[in-house]
Formats: C-alpha cells, structure tokens, sequence
C-alpha cells in the first residue's frame, strides 16, 4: 500500500508527528510493533503523566549540539500543548518547578494523542514488525529523468511505501515495554552517525564497600544539591539498597560519566559553621547537632564515616570548619548505573549534524527524518522529555 508518510513507533514523538501530517491531509500510516501505543506515556510521572513544563528552554536538554533544540522547541511551546489538553478537557495541575501532570490517569493524554491521529485519518498498523527498509528512485516516465525517491518498508504484515519516512522508535530505556535498538540501526543504515546511547534520568549504583559503610540508610531521603561535570541540581536525594537515587540523583546521572566523583551538599542554604560552632551544648556529638537538620539516621552514619566521635568542645574551630566544608562538599563516587531498566530516558541517539534542526529531516537523505528520543537531544526530569517529542514531532509533521 502506498502512503505519503510513514512514521515508524506510535509513542509522543511518532503519535503527535503523524496527527500533525495527517491534519495537513498527508496520507499516513503509522507503525508500531507492540499491541498497544504510548505505553512509555502510561507508565510516566507515576501514572499521571509529567506532560510537559512550564519553563522549557534549550538549556534544559543536553547534546553535542546544545542549540539544535532550539527551533522545533520555540516552534511548539509547552503552552500549545496544555492549549491541546484543554481542547480535550483533560485537568491538570502544577505540581511543582513547572511540571504540569494529569489530575487523573496518564492514559488520558494517549486516548487525546489516538483522538488526533483519527481526526487526521492517520492509518494505524500495530503489532507490525518492520523486517527491512529500503530508498528506491524510480524513472519518471514523463520526463525521462529521475521521480521522487520513495521507501519501501517490508513487515510481517506486507509491504508499504511513501515518500516520507518518520522514525519515531525510541532509545534503549524501559526494554521491558519493547524499547529496542531499531532507530539507530535505521541512522546506520543511511550513513548518518549516531552518539554512543548510555543510560540517563537513572540511579546511580555504589560498590559494596561504599554501601556497607553507609549501612541502614535505605530509604533515606534528604533535600541536597548535587553536581557534576557541569550539571548542578537541588532536589531530594534518596539512599537505597543498592547505591543513591532521587530527582537530584536522576538530574546528576545524564552528566556523570564512568569513574566521575560526584559532590553533594547535604545542607544547602545551612551554614553549618555557625551551626556547630553555636550550639547550646558543646557536650554534644556533632551527630547530635546534625540530627537537628539532617534525618538522624545519615547524621550519625556521616559522622560516623568521617571519625566524628569526639563531643563539640573537644573540636578545634578549625575543625569544625572542616566539617563544615565536609557536608557541602561531600564526593562519592558511583560505582555504575543501575541500567536503562531503571532509566527514564537514552542519553545520545542519531548525531543532530545529519539533521535539520527546523524539519528534523536527514540532510543527505530526502525523505528521511528522526524524531523524539531516538535523537541526541535529552531532556532534564520534570517533563522536558515530553515537550522534545512534542516539538520534534510537530516540526517533522508540518515537514514531511
């Protein structure tokens, strides 16, 4: 069967580029290999869906090219898309720094995205899994010379064709729910390079060593600011059984690097000096004082990790600055990731020098574009992700 478009993955970027093509009265059908569409959007901001933010910029996103995102983003602002969710009467809230979540399920933005798409006529193809794609130039029997390029994609449930390929498939995160490699092999394929994908928005592991010495504080949570590599974040860090999780923990990781240390303040905006240095009891342990700020369970394994035994009059000022500079400087150095199981999203994807950074099309191929996390573009936590699929796939939309 012949099409127009074919955008390949019905997830944000693959659903919201094929309504936008299709309501430009473009032909499409959109693949998808799974049963059911948009479950990265099910299972998002603990079933509520984080569907965008109120603050993105360009400077929420990391990737070799900082300033690629910036056209499709100030193309398709958050505000045109809370303007969508309101068409659909779907409530919302601000829960916090600009995230905007569904008040009820998260299911609600996928049925609007299905809506859409309907609306536009999009086709649907699921449970369709694509074997083999090829860029034939036929001749133009008018005129002797070349037609327009087309594609021809081979699946398990016969061939289509069109003029416009949108690869829409994905990084590596959440395998569990068929997150596979397919995009990257597509980029290869063509010739176009591709940033090496790791993990990102993910915990961060520590060695055995490491979590035997911080002992019982699984289920520790902790207001911090964490940095890294460039990358600073001031949110809740959480100790687990198997290293440090948490928003600020998920923030640092897309920054961190195999065998990076890390720096966290545990008492961001606290002089902790002047803390120690006037409290009321000098007999106390410094753990003691600690607990005031600090859940009481990471006061005393601090303490106890750094030789803290002795009480605050038997602390030289010199050493209490020192500890001072101990809980907002403390360096730790992960062991690893726990993985794109745990991941959110894939930092790194097809090289954004291949692309036009206003249609998200291959420059040597036309025809050929890629949209949403399959890209080197990675958003921060908070919904920025979801606005990068909105936007790149709106920009291919209007493109193809």
């Amino acid at each position: 069967m012949e099409f127009d478009v074919i955008v390949i993955g019905a997830g944000a970027a693959g659903m919201m580029c094929a309504a936008t093509a299709g309501g430009r009265g473009r032909r499409v059908l959109l693949i998808e290999h799974a049963s059911i569409v948009g479950e990265k959007i099910r299972i998002s901001g603990g079933g509520r869906c984080n569907f965008t933010n109120l603050y993105c910029s360009a400077a929420n996103f990391l990737s070799q090219n900082p300033d690629f995102c910036r056209s499709a983003l100030a193309r398709y602002t958050p505000r045109d898309f809370v303007a969508l969710v309101d068409r659909h009467r779907i409530a919302w809230h601000e829960k916090k720094l600009g995230q905007l979540f569904c008040d009820g399920p998260s299911q609600q933005i996928i049925t609007m995205l299905k809506s859409e798409c309907e609306a536009s006529r999009v086709q649907w193809a699921t449970r369709c899994v694509v074997q083999s794609i090829a860029r034939r130039v036929s001749a133009n029997t008018t005129t002797g010379g070349d037609a327009a390029p087309h594609f021809v994609v081979e699946t398990g449930s016969g061939p289509f064709s069109a003029g416009s390929l949108v690869i829409a498939t994905g990084g590596l995160s959440v395998p569990k729910i068929g997150a596979t490699p397919f995009g990257y092999k597509v980029a290869e394929q063509f010739g176009l390079g591709v940033v090496p994908p790791r993990p990102a928005l993910v915990p961060l592991s520590l060695d055995p060593e490491l979590l035997q010495r911080l002992g019982d504080l699984a289920g520790v949570a902790v207001d911090a600011e964490v940095s890294c590599n460039g990358g600073r974040f001031r949110e809740n860090i959480l100790f687990t059984h198997r290293g440090l999780s948490g928003p600020a923990i998920l923030q640092i990781s897309s920054y961190w690097e195999g065998g990076d240390w890390i720096e966290i303040d545990l008492l961001p905006g606290v002089d902790a000096a002047s803390l120690l240095a006037t409290a009321e009891d000098r007999r106390a342990l410094p753990a003691t004082v600690l607990s005031d700020v600090l859940p009481r369970r990471l006061a005393q394994r601090w303490c106890e990790m750094n030789g803290l035994t002795q009480p605050l009059n038997a602390l030289s000022p010199k050493k209490l600055d020192e500890i001072a500079a101990g809980l907002a400087r403390w360096r730790v150095r992960p062991s690893g990731t726990l993985g794109y199981n745990k991941a959110e999203v894939t930092l790194g994807g097809v090289d954004t020098g291949a692309l036009s950074s206003k249609t998200m099309a291959a420059v040597a191929v036309s025809g050929l574009y890629f949209i949403g996390e399959v890209v080197d573009v990675t958003g921060h936590l908070g919904g920025f992700n979801f606005q990068w699929a909105w936007a790149s796939g709106h920009a291919a939309g209007n493109a193809v």
